[in-house]
């Protein structure tokens, strides 16, 4: 069955089952489903078939007398009475969970930490930070990629952490500011003296001349760097595109033309003068990313450390 089927969608058609215990196996999957927002991500992280995480939703929602999931083209979405016992049994089961489940192993048995996120972030700041504790015995599984497909695989179990470039939408993850990431508008030195400060007389038009390089086609960084400072439009296509921020930083350095990218990528750069900020506005566009959290109690002790140490070693980046 699809999570969106109404005609198996399980959805209560008579009064209420007599009153009696829950079996917390139907409680354990309905906040299964509760977090990951799909049947089908639910059955992931419990290990179980879709047909039979459907039959015991059903099932709950006969004891109940009340629809639970709002059965949707893609994934369910809770309704205010799912909110209502989600809110009542998290903590219990979680609890329950941290207290007979693999946590109780000691940490030198722990499983591995599963650590997603943009692949320039984890290279550039990340592991650096995380090194020292690989070099005490925490073992790390990094994924590179984009954070919404990130976001789905984390709600079906496949990482423990992701760090996404904006905050996830709904209550079933857990997310926290991170860092901020300051976009900067650069050249190499031979266009920047071309320019020779036309840009503060002449505006963004003065760049028409120099190539543009940029992480995509249809320049999402750019145009938000030209909105927040220049209030317009960007009008220009890219010379350029290299879907990866380092990339786009190697080949601007090189003479390629101008772009426009995050300052911890570049700050080496522009110390040593190898680019120049083309311009220094007293608004910088920002952008704010945020570690979230696989929803549940973790299990494994060295979760909490890679989470603790990386939530630290952000203030300083």
């Amino acid at each position: 069955m699809n999570d969106h089927d109404p005609a198996e969608a399980g959805l209560p058609t008579g009064p209420p089952e007599p009153a009696g215990p829950t079996d917390l196996n139907l409680l354990r999957t309905f906040l299964a489903v509760y977090r990951a927002g799909s049947f089908t991500a639910a059955a992931q992280v419990l290990g179980l078939s879709q047909p039979t995480v459907t039959t015991q939703i059903r099932t709950l929602e006969r004891q109940g007398g009340r629809e639970l999931f709002e059965r949707r083209p893609r994934g369910v979405a809770p309704t205010p009475v799912a909110d209502e016992l989600a809110a009542r049994i998290s903590a219990p089961l979680d609890a329950l969970a941290a207290a007979a489940g693999p946590g109780a192993r000691p940490d030198a048995g722990a499983e591995p930490v599963h650590l997603a996120g943009p692949a320039e972030l984890l290279c550039t700041l990340v592991l650096p930070a995380l090194a020292p504790l690989v070099a005490d015995g925490i073992r790390l599984r990094v994924t590179a990629g984009l954070t919404d497909p990130l976001l789905e695989e984390l709600r079906a179990g496949r990482h423990d952490l992701v760090i996404a470039t904006s905050r996830p939408r709904g209550r079933t993850l857990t997310a926290v500011p991170l860092a901020d990431e300051e976009f900067v508008l650069v050249a190499a030195p031979g266009w920047a003296g071309r320019l020779n400060g036309r840009l503060a007389v002449e505006g963004p038009a003065a760049l028409h001349e120099v190539p543009l390089v940029a992480y995509a086609e249809d320049l999402p960084i750019v145009r938000r760097y030209w909105r927040h400072v220049f209030g317009r439009r960007l009008n220009c296509r890219a010379a350029l595109t290299v879907p990866d921020l380092r990339g786009v930083v190697s080949a601007v350095a090189a003479g390629a033309g101008f772009a426009v990218v995050p300052r911890y990528l570049c700050a080496p750069l522009l110390d040593s003068g190898a680019l120049v900020r083309l311009d220094d506005p007293e608004d910088p566009p920002i952008n704010t990313g945020y570690l979230v959290q696989r929803p549940g109690t973790p299990t494994n002790p060295h979760l909490v450390h890679v989470r603790d140490h990386l939530l630290a070693a952000a203030r300083t980046w």
